[in-house]
């Protein structure tokens, strides 16, 4: 049960309220059809690195295996002599993909934290008991977004400076406590009074549909935990079942919210279902509770790489150095997702650009090309191999084209008329 638990918080997060904008950026019809597809595929891959991960223990001798391992032993025991020769590579290049992957991610948390807190501060003076609807356009907000980003910088870098994981899993606790009852509270608003929607196009524009795709694969890229917490389990045998259901539960949560956020606020959806949220003491509270999830999440998010880049940094000086250079690269690494925030403070494309680039390969390209070259000399069947290549260019053709998109409308100036996450809806 604990582990259906930890697998079910780390697909859900942020990527989970802009569901909402990728189910209309795809259509009403196109998006959660494709949301199934993408969610089925990745659920698959994950399977396959599974199978790969066990293969090799057995082969190797070995009891565990993360992703990276994974990647730098299938290419040591393949067929390939280049492959062989160059295997340590893949193991560079899947570490380099998830440094990527966690701090976009932190990147993200700041700009969705930096926008509800925005609303919620610069909206105090007009909330009240009851309850009132937004509208599309709002009156310039007070303050930039970027001033409230560096407000919560000081506070992050205190947070990652916390190592010890049992603290860790106390705030892990708390984010997961915040956010049930922060998503709880928000399907019980957006099931109320939904318009008829005869009105929302079935099938939206192929530029916005990748730009669906980028967020469809940022919600699922939750690939790089699956072998740890199958480690933790007490049997591991039964790991393939909780993920099965786990992630079903997952993709049926994340399809609802999807279609009912969107059936709900229908062309003024935005970046974040929260900022849709009416003006209310009740749902600036879901944002706020929502937000400090969040912020707790961010250390846990962090760990990932930090635990890559700070040994690496450490073995480098004297061990009188090492405190000041531990210390020193955190701060460093939190000031890199806020400048990153700062210069792209567009919550829906950072999403996107991340999901598209690092997700994509992590959770689509890598997994199939692993099967291949962990199976192939067990005379592996030409059906798989087909399967795992069309998978492997699925992913690709994403990548390329979702990233393409993402950063020529990171070019372009805000258009009014499109709700973006720099400001207040009132």
């Amino acid at each position: 049960m604990q582990t259906l638990i930890h697998l079910l918080k780390c697909n859900v997060g942020t990527g989970l309220l802009g569901l909402p904008l990728a189910i209309k950026n795809a259509g009403l019809l196109v998006g959660p059809v494709s949301l199934l597809a993408i969610g089925i595929l990745t659920v698959h891959c994950m399977a396959i690195l599974l199978n790969c991960a066990q293969r090799l223990t057995q082969r190797l001798q070995k009891t565990f295996l993360n992703y990276e391992e994974a990647t730098m032993y299938s290419l040591e025991t393949c067929a390939s002599p280049w492959l062989r020769t160059h295997s340590l590579w893949g193991r560079y290049t899947v570490s380099f993909l998830l440094i990527i992957t966690q701090l976009g991610f932190c990147s993200v948390y700041f700009m969705f934290m930096a926008d509800n807190l925005q609303q919620i501060v610069e909206e105090v003076h007009i909330t009240s008991n009851t309850c009132r609807p937004r509208k599309m356009l709002a009156p310039a907000p007070i303050l930039d977004i970027r001033f409230y980003m560096l407000t919560i910088l000081p506070f992050l870098v205190l947070l990652v400076f916390i190592q010890n994981l049992k603290v860790l899993a106390v705030f892990s606790t708390l984010a997961n406590i915040t956010a049930v009852g922060s998503t709880a509270l928000i399907f019980e608003y957006i099931v109320q009074g939904i318009p008829y929607p005869g009105n929302l196009p079935l099938v939206a524009n192929w530029k916005t549909f990748l730009l669906f795709f980028g967020t469809a694969v940022f919600t699922f890229e939750g690939i790089s935990m699956v072998l740890p917490l199958k480690n933790q389990m007490k049997n591991p045998q039964k790991f393939s079942l909780v993920l099965y259901l786990g992630m079903s539960v997952v993709i049926c949560l994340y399809i609802c919210l999807g279609i009912l956020g969107y059936m709900k606020f229908g062309s003024d959806t935005q970046p974040s279902i929260t900022l849709n949220l009416p003006n209310c003491w009740l749902y600036q509270s879901v944002k706020l509770l929502y937000s400090i999830g969040i912020f707790f999440t961010y250390a846990l998010q962090f760990h990932v790489p930090a635990e890559i880049i700070v040994p690496f940094a450490i073995s480098q000086v004297s061990a009188s150095w090492a405190l000041f250079v531990d210390l020193s690269v955190r701060t460093a690494l939190v000031c890199l997702t806020c400048v990153s925030a700062i210069l792209i403070p567009r919550l829906d494309l950072v999403i996107s650009l991340v999901g598209s680039v690092c997700g994509s390969a992590l959770a689509l390209i890598i997994p199939p090309l692993l099967e291949i070259s962990t199976f192939y000399s067990e005379d592996m069947s030409w059906a798989t191999v087909a399967k795992d290549i069309m998978i492997s260019v699925l992913g690709f053709l994403g990548c390329i084209f979702g990233t393409y998109q993402a950063l020529y409308e990171l070019t372009q100036p805000a258009n009014s008329s499109v709700a973006n996450s720099t400001g207040v809806y009132a």
